[in-house]
């Protein structure tokens, strides 16, 4: 789960992580007043969207009075902000971050990843700053510093010294670099994070380390150990499939394709898709009911397939195990009557209960294709897509 700049860097604070000063705004008005408490300029006004590149789509504004940050908010707030990372569609923008603008003398970047070939959190630390680090990786890959880190052990001084030697700091900083990085991995460890990422964390022409930007991604499956962060999501982010699909714990991601695939665990997922591929058409989704889903829930994905105006065929594959086929087609019955089909349905049902879902399908006296396997059931979908 992705969160704002703002609620990443109000999490850090709370680890001892320095953060400049500056809170978060919905209107002008309220952008100003901001700026008046923070009292001393200059200012900075940023999007909070949540995506990367901001600066370069025109989402960071510098201001030098709070009139300016007023100006600066009304023309941030409410625009549609295209950057590499939003697509050619771009993001609406309802909030902005008011801080105070900070003398750089120097930038860095700062990242904890879980590396899944070690098995280990990684800590990467570059001199390299304000750029995007798969550009650095690319470009200089011997500028990015890496502590691996032994979960059982936790991040040792010793490598935290490291990477703030390795960049170059001045020595007078390498004991709050330290701590910073020590502090940084306590919150990705804490807080059950994916990645936490500060670029740029800058040095001050005062000798102070700030994390000028703060980008937290939260472990889906950990949120049951963190509901007050749960609540941080914000929906307007989402897409409202996506959104919709979580409502009914479904999991729901949105592709670029023409055929809808409803499947139950995740690797069948992925063969679906390669079979879809395979046979010349395109997935336009990604859902996953899960082994547990009920007839409610599959209906509930159904409908969510549905919706998406880019489907022209739906595929259904399911493997009854957990999921019995007469309970998925129940709900696929279900969710046809409910709602106005207009695309074809193809049916590839094995495992348990199979006969009886099967039956249930053929006395529905609703109109679906029933395929023999996986690859009967992609080359049919893709055939009459394709038609």
């Amino acid at each position: 789960m992705k969160i704002h700049e703002y609620q990443g860097k109000e999490l850090l604070r709370q680890f001892g992580v320095p953060v400049p000063p500056g809170q978060v705004a919905q209107t002008p008005e309220e952008a100003r007043r901001v700026a008046e408490e923070l009292a001393e300029g200059p200012f900075v006004v940023k999007a909070q969207i949540h995506a990367g590149g901001r600066g370069k789509g025109g989402g960071i504004k510098t201001a030098a009075t709070p009139d300016d940050v007023e100006a600066m908010a009304r023309q941030v707030l409410g625009m549609t902000l295209v950057t590499p990372q939003t697509g050619p569609e771009g993001r609406l923008v309802g909030k902005v971050l008011v801080e105070q603008a900070q003398d750089v003398a120097q930038e860095l970047y700062l990242g904890i990843v879980v590396d899944r070939a070690l098995a280990r959190p990684v800590i990467m630390m570059s001199a390299a700053g304000g750029m995007e680090i798969e550009e650095v990786a690319a470009r200089s890959p011997d500028l990015i510093l890496k502590e691996a880190v032994a979960p059982a052990l936790g991040c040792m001084p010793y490598q935290a010294r490291n990477l703030a030697f390795g960049v170059g700091l001045n020595p007078s900083l390498l004991r709050p670099a330290t701590a910073l990085i020590e502090n940084l991995y306590r919150a990705f460890v804490h807080l059950d994070l994916s990645l936490a990422e500060i670029n740029p964390l800058v040095v001050t022409k005062k000798g102070e380390l700030l994390a000028l930007d703060a980008k937290l991604n939260l472990d889906d499956s950990a949120l049951f150990r963190h509901h007050d962060l749960a609540a941080l999501a914000d929906p307007e982010e989402m897409d409202p499939l996506e959104h919709e699909a979580r409502k009914h714990h479904l999991n729901y991601i949105r592709l670029t394709g023409n055929v809808g695939a409803m499947v139950n665990g995740a690797g069948l997922a992925m063969a679906t898709m390669d079979l879809i591929k395979a046979a010349g058409a395109e997935p336009a989704n990604f859902l996953d009911v899960g082994g547990g889903a009920s007839a409610e829930m599959v209906a509930n994905g159904f409908r969510i397939l549905l919706a998406d105006p880019h489907v022209k065929g739906v595929l259904i594959n399911i493997f009854g195990g957990i999921l019995r086929c007469d309970r998925l087609a129940e709900g696929v019955i279900q969710a046809v009557k409910e709602v106005q089909v207009t695309v074809p349905i193809i049916i590839r049902l094995e495992g348990t209960n199979v006969a009886e879902g099967r039956k249930l399908l053929k006395e529905s006296g609703l109109t679906f294709t029933v395929a023999a396997d996986m690859r009967d059931a992609a080359q049919k979908v893709a055939a009459l897509v394709a038609s």
